[in-house]
């Protein structure tokens, strides 16, 4: 068999000299020749005594670090001796109780015979000196019962008696108002009525007052709108005693939210005081008379709180209505219902007609509007007399502008030929005044021009790039 050596070829001595080993190195690495004197070995020095004590080992004397998991810390590890010597194959033989005792059972006994009140009195059965415990202890009871029994009675008194007499009053106080609100309530009461409507499919109520005694009644007109537009529907006026009357429309306006009722064959009615509404105070008092949510013959009562606050009325699904009224202010409870009754000064004079209410909650907060009786009477006169009522108008239509150059009511749109127009006002110009009154919304122009005379001139002022001009116009008739 070859060697090792004879399985390779020779190398070339120029091979060796490249890929040999140098001269003197046996293994695969040179040993290093070279010494840096410069070089700094490192040198470990001792650990700080803290550490030491912390992490390094104990003496052989000392507990080691770890011990048997299984082991309790702190308790005797040695085990307890069993207490049962039959388990303990140590222990040595004794004498011990039995495993089983049974327990003593009593005899049993049979119940004795009853005693009759012979045998406790003569048997001698119960001792005499127990008997008379017994009597004198049984004495006392009675003795003390009877006592508390009598205390009782005469002492403590009944809770029933037949002989109470509750005190009323001092007596018949009269019929006399005993105030001022009680004085006009009598006062007005028997001119105010309750207006009811009902058609097949729906019911409505109000109030009214007597403006004449030929049976003639001023409401609302959204009081009567569904009597008006439904011919099947049914039309009543009822009285303060209650008596029902069918009742007829003589005329109604949309545009003031008027009507006048007539009734017939009705004798010895109570007119209506009517006052003066021109003359009215903020802070005077008054009184609304109504049929509040259907509840008739309602008197409520507070002040006039403002004057000609502009209040749109609009027409809704019960009611055409559709107007703006100059209405007296008043914080006199007015809630549905209450519409068309009379708002009554202190001399039990009609100052106005309940109309609206703001009810945001479903009740009064204090805001009621009624419209000036000294408007109500000429629409009315006109009703009664041709069944329709002419309205003042200018021509123009407006919307109501606030900005920080001018207030008031804005012109859309002019009627060419209308007063308006000939009066020289263009679409884009700022109503401010008119009549006399400030407008400041286009509700505001709208009542001022309902209020003027048609045909007689009246100073207006309005504003137009800048400039303020002063002009007159004169309403025509719608």
């Amino acid at each position: 068999m070859l060697s090792n050596a004879s399985r390779h070829a020779p190398s070339s001595r120029e091979t060796a000299a490249v890929f040999g080993r140098p001269e003197g190195v046996d293994g695969s690495f040179a040993a290093s020749q070279q010494v840096d004197a410069d070089r700094q070995e490192p040198t470990i020095g001792p650990p700080d005594p803290v550490l030491a004590e912390a992490f390094g080992r104990p003496d052989d004397s000392a507990e080691t670090l770890q011990r048997d998991p299984l082991a309790a810390y702190g308790q005797d590890e040695t085990p307890p001796a069993p207490d049962d010597p039959w388990r303990d194959p140590e222990s040595i033989a004794a004498l011990d109780t039995p495993a089983l005792t049974a327990p003593t059972v009593a005899e049993p006994t049979d119940p004795g015979p009853k005693l009759g009140i012979g045998d406790v009195l003569f048997g001698k059965r119960v001792s005499w000196v127990a008997l008379a415990t017994l009597g004198a202890l049984a004495l006392l009871i009675g003795v003390f019962g009877g006592l508390v029994g009598r205390w009782t009675a005469e002492v403590v008194s009944p809770l029933n008696s037949e002989s109470v007499e509750l005190a009323t009053g001092d007596g018949d106080r009269g019929t006399a108002p005993r105030s001022a609100v009680a004085r006009v309530a009598q006062s007005v009461e028997k001119s105010v009525v309750a207006i009811d409507v009902r058609t097949a499919s729906a019911y409505g109520t109000g109030s009214g007052f007597i403006l004449d005694k030929n049976g003639y009644i001023v409401t609302n007109n959204h009081v009567i709108s569904m009597a008006a537009n439904d011919r099947n529907a049914k039309l009543e006026v009822v009285f303060f005693d209650r008596k029902r009357v069918p009742a007829r429309i003589v005329g109604r306006d949309t545009k003031t939210d008027l009507a006048v009722l007539k009734v017939d064959n009705i004798d010895n009615l109570t007119v209506s005081k009517l006052g003066n509404s021109d003359s009215l105070q903020i802070g005077e008092e008054v009184v609304a008379f109504g049929s509040p949510l259907g509840l008739d013959r309602t008197v409520t009562s507070g002040i006039v709180s403002a004057l000609h606050r502009p209040v749109p009325l609009r027409p809704d699904a019960e009611s055409d209505t559709d107007a703006v009224i100059d209405a007296i202010q008043t914080d006199a409870a007015i809630n549905p219902g209450n519409s068309g009754g009379p708002l009554v000064d202190d001399d039990a004079a009609v100052v106005g007609i309940n109309t609206a209410g703001l009810v945001p909650g479903g009740g009064s907060i204090g805001l009621g509007f009624a419209i000036p009786i000294n408007q109500v009477v000429p629409i009315a006169q006109a009703l009664i007399k041709d069944g329709k009522v002419n309205h003042p108008q200018i021509g123009v239509n407006a919307s109501s502008v606030r900005n920080d150059r001018v207030l008031g009511a804005q012109v859309v749109n002019v009627v060419a030929g209308g007063p308006a127009d000939q009066a020289g006002v263009a679409e884009g110009d700022v109503i401010t005044s008119f009549d006399g009154r400030t407008i400041e919304s286009a509700d505001e122009l709208t009542v001022a021009v309902r209020t003027a005379k048609i045909g007689a001139a009246v100073p207006f002022t309005y504003w137009r790039d800048g400039r303020t001009f002063n002009g007159t116009i004169t309403p025509a008739s719608d």
